[in-house]
């Protein structure tokens, strides 16, 4: 039985062709109409594919690789096999991807996975709702009233968009997706399975005597060029929006709670739990797995380390890490202190033993 493949197959192209693509020197210009015909690793790449070098941890890959081609900065192209065509990139990957995003334009984005155009018969959309030409209703998806959904967006199927919702121009939402209080800017990505807008997280103790849940009347303000992750939730806000900024990418599963702010150009990882009413400022790095408090201060620029716990505010372009979070700087003495602190305790366990 064949593989089945789920892109399209890109054009054969020559040598010439993808050093030009890439900005890259093709050391030994005779093989410039040597074939390409797709991308692989340095492990599954075969004499038709390029590939890409620039991490000694693979070392012995690229020693074995039975690549045709590949990209690689000038530090080791002497160490590429003699049967492997060198294109010599200063940055071997930033290349390698330049040239898989035009092979493979329609990976970019995601396609209406049932070859739709227009709306789908079992679709149900509310005569009120303002739909403009060009946009794709998937099966079974829900547009409720008053909805106004802009051109060449993709609602998927079995999506839910409520009441009032307004979504820009190239959008996508995934299947299964559910949308409710938002307002949603151009070309924002909305994997498969998320939750945006729904009720955040707000209770008064009350303790014994039960809690108080306190309304959550705020909305969702997702900007332009964002993408979301599936199964990424984000609470719509109670008093103020939360805001999702410019260009900010989100991974999946991440929980992101009412009244947060984030600011442009972010990236958050995986299984990231924010707290309500942080504020996360511009170009923001958040390993997967972090978590941090509610009411706190990310300043532009900062970095946090993966499965750290972040309970104070993080100054501009700080580098922070560990549970709880610290400069890193600190946290990694401390850690070295207390691996001090066993060993040399252990060692005192011997000679008290021999005594």
């Amino acid at each position: 039985m064949a593989q089945p493949t789920f892109f399209e197959t890109p054009p054969c192209s020559t040598l010439a062709d993808i050093a030009a693509l890439a900005k890259a020197e093709l050391l030994d210009p005779s093989r410039a109409a040597q074939p390409v015909r797709g991308l692989a690793s340095l492990d599954e790449a075969g004499p038709l594919h390029l590939t890409f070098f620039d991490n000694l941890k693979y070392a012995g890959d690229l020693a074995a690789t039975k690549a045709g081609a590949i990209l690689v900065s000038a530090r080791f192209a002497n160490s590429v096999p003699a049967h492997v065509a060198v294109l010599r990139a200063a940055k071997p990957f930033r290349a390698f991807v330049q040239i898989a995003r035009e092979l493979h334009r329609d990976a970019l984005r995601p396609q209406s996975w049932f070859g739709c155009e227009g709306i789908a018969v079992s679709a149900i959309i509310d005569p009120t709702a303002r739909l403009e030409d060009g946009v794709i209703v998937e099966p079974l998806a829900v547009i409720g009233p008053r909805v106004e959904i802009g051109a060449g967006t993709v609602i998927g199927a079995g999506a839910v968009i409520g009441a009032d919702v307004r979504m820009g121009r190239d959008c996508n939402v995934g299947a299964r997706s559910a949308i409710q209080c938002a307002l949603i800017g151009n070309n924002v990505l909305i994997h498969p399975g998320c939750s945006i807008g729904q009720d955040g997280f707000g209770f008064l103790f009350f303790g014994p005597e039960g809690h108080l849940k306190v309304p959550q009347t705020g909305r969702v303000l997702i900007q332009n060029d964002v993408e979301i992750g599936a199964g990424t939730t984000i609470d719509r806000g109670s008093l103020r929006d939360t805001v999702i900024g410019e260009g900010t990418k989100i991974d999946n599963q991440v929980q992101i709670g009412h009244n947060v702010s984030i600011g442009r150009h972010c990236l958050l990882a995986a299984q990231i739990g924010l707290a309500g009413s942080l504020t996360i400022g511009d170009n923001v790095a958040l390993g997967a797995k972090v978590g941090i408090n509610n009411h706190l201060k990310i300043g532009d620029g900062a970095q946090v380390t993966a499965m750290s716990a972040v309970k104070d505010d993080i100054p501009p372009n700080g580098r922070w890490g560990g549970h709880f979070a610290k400069p890193t700087k600190q946290w990694f003495r401390e850690i070295v202190a207390v691996e001090r602190l066993v060993r040399d305790g252990k060692a005192e366990a011997k000679d008290e033993g021999r005594e």
